[in-house]
């Protein structure tokens, strides 16, 4: 993932272990963003109607690529701050991975470690699953 330009080098393991130190959600909140920032943004070229993610409170675009070793890469932008920093834990969880492991990611029980949705509003959380599920369309048709 690291040698990727779109994602931001820091594994699900890493984003787990960090947000475990930290105390309380405003630090964490913090921490999130901070991640976004790292995030690569998208050219408003790139910011088109059919790569926009439905489902989500803010504006969200997500465009993928498979290399020649059939991996996966994603370019995810959105103009909300906390939003760029829900992304780079998406990005954490499935950029660069084969389609086939993007489809078995344990993503509920990476949520569930980050102890992430319950501390979201229910429409940022339905956003966040709205991202995850629009990866695994694309997945899912990278597979076929």
């Amino acid at each position: 993932m690291a040698d990727h330009p779109f994602g931001t080098g820091i594994s699900d393991a890493d984003i787990v272990d960090a947000l475990g130190f930290l105390d309380g959600w405003e630090d964490r909140y913090r921490y999130i963003i901070e991640l976004g920032r790292q995030v690569p943004g998208m050219q408003e070229a790139d910011k088109r109607e059919d790569r926009l993610v439905r489902g989500c409170q803010s504006q969200v675009w997500l465009d993928a690529s498979q290399d020649a070793d059939g991996l996966l890469h994603f370019r995810i932008d959105s103009d909300a701050h906390i939003v760029r920093g829900l992304i780079a834990l998406v990005l954490a969880a499935f950029e660069g991975k084969q389609p086939e492991a993007v489809l078995a990611y344990d993503v509920e029980g990476y949520f569930g470690q980050l102890d992430l949705l319950s501390h979201l509003s229910p429409t940022r959380g339905n956003g966040l699953r709205a991202m995850v599920s629009r990866i695994r369309e694309i997945a899912r048709a990278a597979s076929a």
